[in-house]
């Protein structure tokens, strides 16, 4: 009998902290679209009747959420804990303090002990049917962990950031196996774990710090004793697995965090989990139009053409959030009339322009006896480092010819 579960994560509610404001609740109006993307998630495990929640990580933009916005993420897990969907969350490196001994951000629930909404805090640990209110699944829960719980133990600091990396995905994988052990293999075992994987693709707007970001290996995430691998932490949708058993699926974040990830499309993962065998759809959230426009000017007198042009039509621009990086030459500057752009998209809900202007450096010939070239030794030196063709060294030389000569005998008759 398969187990059908919702499986999101990377919510991070309060990461967009600019734009316009809904005067209806003081929240920006991209603010108010993560709230939106949460309840169609919500209502969807309701209608939907699924049997398990699971979110991987990342609630919040930092341990230390806004009091607002933790009342914003708890009311909508109650609506689930009053449907009695059993939920297991797993807090993220955005969820949790480096500092030893700190509450993770989504500390709350687990302390109030709200009834359906489970909290995997600590270590690695395996989740029985008993502890997730019956559901005929168990599920490995492996929620970040600092590496400053290593560094602790490393006083001496004989361990370069490289190598602490790699000691601590060792102990992870030992802590994982153990769970694979000890668990009962006539129940489908799902994982769910907020860590990069090897081979991931992140999007534009994402980046790991390597060699100091933990990676687990893509040969244990898709590991045939799992019936499931759900992961987050990575803000685009991708099965590492794709074609065969168990999928190992990041679902993304479910709104734009940043411009980055203007192209990426948002969601959830809706699955039937039977023991070795998953499957599973991506659904789509409803999210605002976004754009990132990235131009590098070559004309300066097509500029201004070329970027009306690359904006959206008003239509479109409509409630959108846009952003135009513009990279051209310092002397062109003038050219640009940003107050044109902004009139063909005053209907956008955002719209940043990035401005960046490239500076000439100063050309610098190199040489000790600078002083004893001749006019035409410095043309023809300035037309070697202008990368100057062939041709045009020469034609150029020939027309400054008959002005040095005149500038010769000028000088001549004044002596």
């Amino acid at each position: 009998m398969s187990v059908k579960i919702l499986h999101f994560a990377d919510a991070h509610i309060d990461a967009y902290t600019g734009g316009r404001i809904d005067p209806q609740n003081g929240f920006s109006f991209h603010t108010n679209d993560f709230f939106k993307a949460l309840d169609e998630i919500v209502d969807t495990a309701i209608g939907e009747q699924v049997q398990l929640v699971l979110f991987a990580g990342d609630a919040y933009r930092n341990s230390t959420p806004v009091p607002t916005y933790q009342r914003e993420w708890q009311r909508r897990l109650i609506r689930l804990s009053q449907a009695k969907i059993p939920m297991l969350m797993i807090p993220g490196n955005h969820d949790i303090s480096n500092a030893a001994n700190r509450a993770s951000a989504l500390q709350e629930l687990d302390t109030l002990q709200v009834p359906y909404l489970h909290l995997a805090a600590g270590g690695v640990h395996l989740y029985t049917p008993e502890e997730l209110d019956g559901v005929p699944v168990q599920v490995l829960a492996v929620p970040w962990m600092p590496l400053s719980l290593l560094s602790a133990k490393d006083k001496e600091n004989k361990l370069t950031p490289e190598e602490r990396a790699s000691q601590f995905e060792q102990e992870l994988l030992k802590r994982i196996q153990k769970g694979i052990e000890k668990s009962d293999p006539e129940l489908p075992l799902i994982l769910l774990t907020h860590y990069s994987v090897q081979g991931s693709t992140y999007p534009s707007g994402q980046v790991a710090e390597l060699g100091r970001d933990v990676v687990l290996s893509r040969t244990l995430v898709c590991d045939p004793a799992f019936s499931y691998t759900a992961l987050g932490h990575i803000h685009c949708f991708q099965d590492l697995n794709e074609g065969s058993q168990p999928p190992a699926v990041y679902p993304g974040s479910i709104e734009r965090v940043d411009y980055g990830e203007a192209k990426e499309k948002k969601g959830f993962i809706l699955a039937e989990v039977d023991n070795h065998h998953t499957e599973y759809v991506f659904r789509k959230l409803h999210t605002r139009r976004m754009y990132n426009i990235v131009y590098e000017a070559k004309d300066a007198e097509t500029i201004q053409e070329d970027l009306l042009d690359l904006l959206p039509s008003p239509e479109k621009a409509e409630g959108a959030m846009i952003r135009l990086v513009i990279t051209y030459p310092h002397a062109f500057e003038s050219m640009i009339n940003e107050r044109e752009l902004r009139k063909r998209v005053e209907g956008a809900l955002d719209f940043q322009v990035k401005r960046k202007p490239v500076y000439e450096t100063r050309m610098r010939i190199q040489s000790k006896n600078i002083g004893s070239l001749t006019p035409k030794d410095l043309l023809t030196t300035y037309c070697q480092i202008t990368k100057m063709s062939e041709t045009e060294t020469n034609a150029l030389c020939m027309l400054a010819e008959g002005i040095f000569n005149e500038s010769e005998t000028a000088l001549q008759k004044d002596f």
